[in-house]
């Protein structure tokens, strides 16, 4: 998802003395009028180079997400027969769906730069598409984040029930199942629950939140928003379990030392925080400020306060544009290989032969390796 800027930045007119008028008056009137424009130039001032910064965005975000898809791809094909196979597929999917997400409503609001809307534009079949693009690609990456927490909260806690039920074929499949319930939701206009609009500074779409908002459109936003934050809870939860077993196991080493925390368990535990932490700050405020924007709108019946609330949904999509950006460089940057390299510049020590990062990756190995046999 790109990030939405935008490029209108001319000035409004100056207000013209009016007769039968006292200067003071005039200079009164000029400045509610520019209280009134405050709110609304905040993001038109941001950055005049809207489409190059969207330009640049867009591209780094591509290859972000080709790097992450490499390195998966990689990762996938070494370790295929490892407990650490399922984690990979759905990160790979992850990262694949954000790349889709990059490009495609991308490509999208760059062509609106070029052809402006404007707040009395009515919804285009380009519009219905991108609205329909931004709730999909955005409950996405949500619900993949939520089912890798409790993939490896059930393999971290459960490990003979997760090699029981964990498996690729029912990993693929319940991939499936989470694009086609995204999709499902971001379908939901067509059935008449809600509908897609330009959203301020009309080059962008998204559910109706502001103006002639309908108990459909206050339906809508809370099946999304609802959706979102549900996922965020319960990978807050699971990951929260997965990293306290984690701790528990490295505290109890020295009572039993065969109750080693795997490397690769805290590989995976460390990245999904990752997600889950970049998937907060990014999709949080979305959520949150398109509940705030269609309670106030419905309640109100009235666009005279809206402006406050235009500018925390921009703010608010702009902050999730930037998930798809950084959930690459979560997988990137936190994985074994870079842990290492950390764990070495901080202890000084070169060789981990002998040190506990060193047994947690025996003792990865030589588990995993049981249950490749097991399996066969």
């Amino acid at each position: 998802m790109l990030s939405i800027q935008h490029c209108n930045t001319s000035a409004p007119a100056a207000v013209a003395p009016i007769s039968n008028q006292t200067p003071g008056t005039v200079e009164m009137a000029a400045m509610g009028n520019k209280d009134n424009q405050t709110v609304s130039s905040v993001i038109a001032n941001l950055n005049p180079n809207a489409p190059t910064s969207a330009g640049l965005s867009m591209t780094l975000g591509v290859l972000s997400n080709i790097i992450a898809l490499f390195i998966l791809a990689k990762a996938y094909a070494r370790l295929r027969r490892r407990s650490k196979a399922t984690f990979l597929l759905f990160a790979s999917s992850l990262v694949a769906t954000d790349f889709a997400g990059h490009i495609i409503p991308g490509a999208l609001v760059l062509h609106l730069y070029s052809n402006s809307a404007n707040q009395n534009s009515r919804p285009d079949a380009i519009c219905l598409f991108l609205g329909g693009s931004m709730v999909f690609f955005g409950l996405c990456p949500l619900f993949l984040g939520c089912a890798m927490a409790a993939e490896r909260c059930l393999g971290v806690t459960r490990p003979l029930v997760h090699a029981r039920l964990v498996s690729t074929t029912r990993t693929k499949v319940a991939v499936a199942l989470i694009w086609l319930l995204a999709l499902l939701v971001a379908l939901s206009p067509v059935i008449g629950l809600g509908e897609y609009t330009y959203q301020y500074p009309w080059t962008w779409c998204f559910i109706r939140v502001l103006g002639n908002t309908k108990g459909t459109d206050v339906a809508f936003v809370l099946l999304f928003s609802g959706l979102g934050l549900a996922s965020l809870a319960v990978s807050l939860v699971c990951n929260t379990v997965s990293g306290m077993t984690l701790v528990l196991a490295r505290l109890r080493r020295r009572k039993c030392p065969r109750r080693i925390a795997k490397s690769h368990d805290i590989e995976m535990v460390a990245q999904l925080v990752g997600i889950m932490v970049t998937s907060c700050i990014c999709w949080s405020p979305l959520l949150i400020f398109g509940l705030m924007s269609v309670r106030h709108s419905y309640s109100s019946h009235s666009e005279t306060n809206d402006e406050p609330y235009r500018t925390l949904m921009v703010m608010g999509v702009r902050l999730a544009s930037c998930n798809q950006i950084l959930d690459p460089w979560v997988y990137i940057l936190l994985r074994r290989a870079v842990l290492r390299k950390i764990y070495r510049l901080t202890t000084g020590r070169m060789d981990t032969r002998g040190s506990t990062f060193r047994r947690w990756e025996i003792s990865s190995f030589q588990g995993s390796e049981k249950n490749a046999v097991k399996r066969i």
